[in-house]
């Protein structure tokens, strides 16, 4: 029983990737760009701490509280679990892209690995592009493989200096 609750939280958190591509992609640079669109603008952190887009992490944490309040209640466990699963996709998503991305909390600085220099490349690379279309690189965890050559190259110049 123990490992259908571990694959459903671990199947779960993966599938929120592709989830949240695919919400990247087609709704918030879709019919909810008004919500997503100061996120790709450039502000000053004395203006607002918040932005509008921080409206989707109400979007993705609704299912997650859902499954795992309505799942408690009726003795459905494989809902629990699928919302354990959405609930670490968001604070993976939170401590990536809120702390180490876009610096909003000065909690982590730098993360020497090739993986997350490919990460933060890739965002920089989706937030070259201003506008609604014409944008790349939409997921948070899975990057393409052309910035983790990149990384580990960068990293080994820098190791050798």
């Amino acid at each position: 029983m123990i490992w259908w609750s571990l694959f459903t939280v671990i199947g779960s958190f993966f599938l929120m990737e592709i989830m949240a591509w695919a919400t990247h992609k087609y709704v918030m640079h879709g019919f909810l760009w008004k919500f997503h669109e100061d996120h790709h603008q450039p502000h000053d952190k004395e203006d607002s701490f918040f932005e509008k887009n921080d409206i989707f992490f109400l979007i993705f944490a609704i299912p997650s509280w859902l499954g795992i309040m309505l799942g408690m209640i009726y003795h459905h466990y494989f809902f629990v679990w699928m919302g354990v699963g959405i609930a670490l996709y968001g604070f993976a998503y939170f401590l990536i892209h809120d702390v180490f991305i876009h610096r909003r909390f000065n909690w982590i600085n730098q993360i020497e690995t090739p993986y997350f220099y490919a990460i933060r490349k890739a965002h920089k690379v989706h937030h070259k592009n201003q506008t609604k279309h014409e944008g790349s690189c939409f997921g948070m965890l899975i990057v393409p493989k052309k910035y983790l050559i990149e990384a580990k190259v960068f990293l080994q110049q820098k190791t050798k200096k």
